[in-house]
């Protein structure tokens, strides 16, 4: 009798021990402390790549598998490897850093609108504009209308949608012009619609454009409408000036080229800021930051700071009596004269991770900051000291780490996002009242008592403004996909983008009592 070839028997404990040392690993990530929820998912991403490669290395050269099944795995992995890197492509990450995966034969959209016509800038319409990033006052905070809680019966109505270009862009709404920033191929643009129809009125080109993997494509910053003026950063340092009715171009400046900067890896995110005759930014990573110029024709006024700059916006605003400049930079927060750029004060905060959320004024004299990336909120108080300005930090807290949105103040209680879960402080003690609503890295706005908050996932909801507890009232979906923009409420005109849709809603109103 023909003796039968000897099959060891595959090896199947060192794959066992892997997975199982893998999943204590895992659970330790995220049953453990960790400084923030980036850090867990950033370790899980490199936790699954080694895994998946100690699994295949045990595969081929320690299972004991049969050589032909080694080579049929080991082709199978290369062809599926292949398949995806030709058919999938990373488009960017969530607030999270969790990768986001899009087909690669998804193309953009054609903008060609044949409903383009000329217009004036227009009169206000329904009582509202929301002419800069955060509105007004850049605080993302409006004393009306009183919005409705009742989206059952009465839902908000649906204006306009449409297609746009990839951006971070807000709205900025004047009348009936509504202005954002888009990159449209190989062009970034400044675009204006018509407010409750959402036809395009006119299209300013600039070839240029930024594309990263973590902080995607197209623009970062909010124009600014005043004057019959828009002013618009791009992505790539293109300071523009433009005419609202036309979209004529006034003037033009490449602050990358004219200050001789690098440009930062995100780009350049700071949306204009106005104080009398001059347009402030902030040059994000780049070592005296803070660059002022004429706004009737675009010419260097002056250029102040001394550390690099972050991915925060200027903010105007009177405290402890003096008017200021506030800024967060990279590693501090500093207060500048508005006419010259003279520093006035300064504070350190060297903190890693970048800053995004620009400073609160919460009173004659104080003011919060917050960062992600586990650097939590600081409560400054300036007070005048023999003509200077001194700095005290009243408190410091970890409960709330706002990475993107705005924070937002009502009788005592700071609102915002803490890694993506609403959270609301108490003012005086820093001390967290509530916490609830996984609403991921959105945005939100105080409307009246009333919280409207921008989902990362495209939702609007709205959440009552209450020390007390978490109260949601009305929610809809609004959008599909990554949502980073913040919206723009004009009157009862709620205007919403994510990266590549736009829509605005007509929200319904409480009626007066009479």
């Amino acid at each position: 009798m023909k003796e039968l070839p000897f099959r060891r028997r595959v090896r199947w404990w060192p794959a066992v021990v892997i997975l199982v040392l893998a999943a204590l690993r895992l659970a330790s990530v995220w049953m453990g402390d960790a400084p923030h929820t980036q850090a867990r998912v950033v370790t899980t991403l490199k936790l699954a790549v080694l895994t998946a490669a100690l699994l295949l290395f045990w595969a081929l050269l320690f299972s004991r598998l049969p050589g032909r099944a080694r080579w049929i795995l080991l082709l199978a992995v290369v062809a599926v490897a292949a398949v995806l890197r030709g058919a999938v492509r990373i488009t960017g990450v969530s607030g999270d850093l969790v990768p986001i995966l899009e087909w690669r034969w998804s193309g953009e959209p054609v903008f060609t609108d044949p409903e383009r016509v000329a217009t004036a800038a227009g009169r206000s319409l329904q009582g509202g504009d929301y002419p800069q990033f955060y509105g007004p006052r850049r605080d993302a905070t409006l004393a009306g209308p009183r919005l409705s809680q009742d989206w059952e019966s009465s839902p908000p109505r649906e204006l306009w949608r449409r297609d746009v270009g990839e951006a971070w862009s807000s709205f900025a709404v004047v009348g009936s012009a509504v202005v954002t920033q888009e990159q449209r191929g190989d062009e970034e643009v400044v675009v204006r619609y018509g407010r409750t129809d959402g036809r395009e009125i006119w299209v300013h080109a600039d070839r240029t454009g930024l594309d990263t993997t973590v902080g995607g494509r197209g623009p970062r910053a909010t124009p600014t409408i005043a004057d019959g003026r828009v002013y618009a950063l791009g992505a790539t340092g293109v300071l523009n000036c433009l005419d609202l009715a036309s979209g004529k171009l006034v003037w033009t400046r490449d602050l990358v080229a004219d200050h001789r900067v690098r440009l930062a890896d995100y780009g350049m995110p700071s949306s204009p800021l106005l104080v009398g005759d001059l347009v402030v930014v902030q040059l994000a990573r780049v070592e005296s930051s803070l660059v002022a110029h004429r706004r009737s024709d675009g010419e260097l006024v002056w250029r102040a700071g001394e550390d690099s700059g972050s991915y925060s916006t200027p903010v105007l605003a009177t405290v402890a009596g003096r008017e200021q400049i506030l800024v967060v930079n990279q590693r501090s927060i500093a207060g500048h004269l508005p006419a010259s750029g003279e520093m006035l004060w300064r504070v350190p905060w060297d903190h890693p991770g970048e800053k995004v959320t620009p400073p609160l004024l919460v009173g004659d004299d104080r003011l919060l900051v917050s960062a992600g990336y586990g650097a939590g909120s600081r409560l400054l108080r300036l007070r005048q000291d023999d003509g200077s300005l001194a700095v005290e930090e009243v408190w410091r807290s970890p409960r709330l780490k706002s990475k993107f949105a705005s924070m937002v103040l009502h009788r005592g209680t700071v609102y915002g996002l803490d890694d993506g879960v609403l959270t609301a402080l108490d003012l005086e003690s820093g001390e967290r009242l509530w916490k609830g609503g996984r609403y991921g890295h959105g945005q939100l706005i105080l409307v009246d008592d009333r919280l409207l908050i921008q989902t990362e996932r495209g939702e609007v909801v709205l959440v009552d403004a209450s020390p007390t507890e978490h109260r949601e009232l009305a929610r809809m979906q609004a959008l599909r996909g990554k949502t980073w923009n913040p919206p723009a409420l004009a009157g009862r005109h709620l205007l919403v983008r994510s990266h590549r849709q736009a829509a605005c809603f007509e929200l319904p109103v409480e009626r007066a009592a009479r």
